[in-house]
């Protein structure tokens, strides 16, 4: 019925009806209701039976756990600040409300921008937004303003995409801008020990791991499980790095992220970490097990789903591998040599992603002339 209804207007909205101005919109949702008939034209990274939305749906899916998590964690660690116990769906509610008006902001600011600028270039309404929207909340505190998500998200989608040409065109990743122009705009919202927890009680620190090493603070066997699982102060989807694992895996058995980037952003910050182990000094940071920098902060959150980011990232097979390593190693140098700003994993990401092209363009021209040095020493024959 609902198909039948959507043919039915349809010419309303093709050239020459009465709501052609109003095509781009049309044509967002049915694309999201239904899978196109068309492929795309210009910008594409897929080039296969899966098309943008399939990609971007999968995505979504693999960021559920860290959001679920996310939520309950919101209301768990509010509870936990006066010291009160509740259930399970309590606690859940508590963050389920909190967070929701950040993803509501998220959505609705973003895709407004989006429909309006393909309404005034006559383009389609592409699907990447389903995952920036997204995974913009999910990199925030619980207690930001919701105008500040508005106008992060507004800066993400006009600087970062649309002034590009739109999905698939972008140069930096668009999330990741929302949350460096958080950073940078209005970092008493960003830093510090107050804005980790909704409402949290005066009496409670709320200090995320990362704070508590330069307090010369050792992690115990109960600290790190907390890391490991999420029952920790942090943005709203990095905390549970079982969440994140679970979304990789959805991301790896589908195909959609690269296991190239992801491993090679890892084995980078391990190496980094054991670097720094190795050299000791006074700084605390640089004594911790290299394995504790992928629990804390978002490093495992970037690894998986903001350094795999099909668009912005390194598209070349060898390239895929060196992009991932620096993103890993410049993380944790950030991380530890500066004391201002101990989460690095965002600015090593924008950083590669504007090395991205040229890490590709060696690649591909040492690959040209390994194939020109083959053919000039082949003989006519074996040509």
């Amino acid at each position: 019925m609902l198909k039948s209804y959507l043919n039915k207007i349809k010419p309303y909205f093709q050239k020459g009806g009465r709501l052609h101005a109003l095509k781009s919109t049309f044509e967002a949702f049915e694309s999201f209701l239904y899978v196109p008939d068309h492929v795309t034209q210009k910008g594409a990274h897929i080039r296969d039976a899966i098309d943008c939305k399939r990609s971007m749906i999968m995505v979504v899916i693999a960021l559920l756990p860290a959001l679920f998590f996310g939520m309950w964690n919101v209301g768990y660690q509010h509870y936990l600040s006066f010291d009160t116990t509740v259930g399970f769906w309590d606690t859940f509610f508590y963050g389920f409300m909190q967070v929701s008006p950040i993803l509501v902001v998220s959505y609705v600011v973003g895709l407004t921008i989006e429909f309006t600028v393909a309404q005034l270039r006559g383009h389609q309404v592409n699907e990447g937004f389903l995952v920036t929207g997204l995974l913009i909340p999910l990199i925030c505190p619980p207690d930001i303003p919701l105008w500040m998500v508005a106008c992060a998200t507004a800066f993400a989608v006009v600087i970062g995409k649309e002034v590009f040409g739109g999905t698939g065109m972008n140069v930096w990743n668009p999330a990741l801008l929302a949350r460096a122009f958080l950073f940078f705009a209005y970092p008493s919202q960003m830093s510090g020990d107050k804005i980790w927890i909704a409402y949290k009680s005066d009496a409670f620190s709320g200090a995320t791991p990362l704070s508590e090493i330069a307090n010369d603070q050792v992690f115990d066997a109960t600290m790190l499980n907390d890391m490991f699982y999420g029952y920790i102060p942090g943005c709203i989807g990095e905390t549970s790095k079982l969440a994140i694992i679970i979304g990789a895996v959805i991301l790896l058995w589908t195909g959609i992220a690269s296991f190239r980037i992801m491993f090679s952003t890892i084995i980078g910050g391990l190496l980094m970490g054991f670097i720094f182990n190795i050299f000791g000094g006074s700084n605390a940071y640089m004594q911790i097990s290299p394995y504790q920098h992928l629990l804390m902060g978002g490093f495992l959150f970037g690894a998986v789903f903001m350094a795999t980011d099909p668009v912005t990232a390194a598209q070349t097979r060898n390239g895929k591998y060196i992009y991932g390593l620096l993103i890993g190693m410049i993380a944790v140098l950030i991380r530890v040599l500066n004391p201002a700003y101990l989460e690095g994993m965002m600015l090593a990401i924008l950083l590669m992603n504007t090395f991205a092209p040229l890490i590709d363009y060696c690649f591909v021209e040492q690959n040209k002339k390994r194939r020109l040095k083959r053919a000039s020493n082949s003989t006519p024959e074996t040509i």
